[in-house]
């Protein structure tokens, strides 16, 4: 169902056919030619639930392969989901970069590719834009509402947050809003990237899709917490958008934004970061959010990592060790 017929099609095979109804487990299947197996493949695990026509919900996770709650949630709602309760189509991809899933790693181990800086992506491509092409010519466009799980994986930790963009077409982003409402994770976001070019969100929105994420905590893990939240929330979308039958489960959210670039702070230097404010906490512009201890010799002064503006700790570089242009800390504005 390519929308760019100039291309050449995918190399990518799916086992599972998207019109047929009831309960399909199978794989995307992308030929990789490689050391240990000439005619080898990267076998990426698709759940397809349909029944009749009706609205249709792409569901992912494992966009970067060390972020947790969402392979969780969507394993399991793959394994229980039950379609007799389903009215049109649920495609569900836990670890769409599953080569870096499998590694535990941000990037593929194959080529290094970060697969949400990748789209729209290239048949003709690394192992990495081959996968983002099928997305974007084969899955997107079979797609009313599109839920891309995320949490800060090895580097980072947040507040447990479903987030939707601010976009140029107020129709699409009101609905956003209500699609994010409606998971009723503990904080909503207004979300701005800092670095949106080639990404699956860009990609979704570009085409007109209505598009939701999350960051769901981080550090490399899941907590227990965070993964009820992703299993109630990926019902909830469901069921929000018409396609699962049964009430949504709301829960109480607080409205967070991000209006600007002032809600990012960078490490100017290399070091020992010290977390001065924990997650959730109010923070005043000009507040001290971390310090940078260098670790190369003794007596030197920390580097002092100040807030410019005021709001609460949404994120905050998660690992002890930090780097000159690492993300440090992240304030958001609560707008409720």
């Amino acid at each position: 169902m390519s929308t760019v017929p100039h291309l050449r099609p995918s190399p990518i095979t799916p086992t599972v056919d998207f019109e047929r109804d009831g309960v399909q487990h199978g794989f995307l299947r992308l030929p990789y030619s490689r050391d240990d197996s000439a005619w080898g493949s990267v076998m990426i695990p698709i759940c397809v639930i349909r029944n009749g026509n009706g609205p249709s919900a792409l569901l992912t996770g494992g966009n970067h392969g060390d972020e947790y709650e969402g392979p969780l949630a969507l394993y399991d709602l793959a394994r229980t989901l039950d379609p007799r309760h389903v009215s049109g189509t649920v495609i569900i991809v836990p670890a769409m970069n599953y080569p870096a899933f499998r590694a535990g790693t941000r990037t593929s181990p194959i080529d290094k590719g970060n697969l949400n800086r990748s789209f729209p992506g290239r048949p003709d491509g690394t192992v990495t834009e081959k996968i983002a092409d099928y997305f974007q010519r084969e899955l997107l466009p079979r797609t009313d509402i599109a839920l891309d799980f995320h949490s800060g994986g090895k580097t980072l930790d947040f507040v447990p947050f479903c987030a939707a963009h601010i976009r140029p077409d107020k129709v699409l982003e009101a609905k956003g809003f209500a699609a994010v409402e409606a998971f009723s994770a503990p904080w909503s976001m207004k979300m701005l990237e800092i670095d949106a070019v080639g990404m699956f969100d860009t990609a979704a929105e570009e085409m007109g899709k209505l598009f939701i994420t999350t960051e769901l905590g981080g550090g490399g893990t899941s907590r227990a917490e965070t993964v009820r939240i992703a299993r109630r929330g990926v019902l909830n979308v469901l069921r929000h958008a018409g396609i699962v039958a049964g009430a949504v489960e709301m829960q109480p959210t607080r409205w967070l934004d991000m209006p600007s670039g002032d809600c990012f702070s960078f490490a100017e230097d290399d070091g020992m970061i010290e977390t001065m404010i924990d997650l959730g906490e109010p923070v005043e512009e000009g507040q001290v959010l971390a310090r940078i201890h260098s670790i190369g010799r003794t007596g030197a002064a920390p580097q002092e990592i100040r807030a410019r503006m005021s709001g609460l700790l949404a994120a905050r570089h998660f690992p002890g060790l930090v780097k000159a242009g690492d993300c440090t800390a992240v304030v958001a504005v609560l707008v409720d």
